[in-house]
């Protein structure tokens, strides 16, 4: 398995479809994180590399896993 960060330029899919399949808004899961709008749709963009604090905050609130969300085969 491969941490998806640092320089990947592949957009966080599996983190779009999980907020999505909550009905969250980036907005509401940045509330619910304690981060910006900005910061959610640049995770999701693939052009921000999220600290695992916040990763861990983020499968919290959308009840996954970090391999589920942030790891790839």
């Amino acid at each position: 398995m491969q941490y998806r960060g640092g320089g990947s330029h592949l957009k966080n899919l599996k983190l779009k479809s999980a907020r999505a399949a909550l009905d969250l808004s980036q907005e509401e899961l940045a509330e619910k994180v304690g981060v910006t709008r900005q910061t959610i749709g640049m995770i999701e963009a693939g052009k921000y590399n999220p600290t695992l604090n916040l990763c861990v905050a983020i499968c919290k609130v959308l009840g996954k896993t970090l391999d589920d969300l942030f790891w790839e085969e």
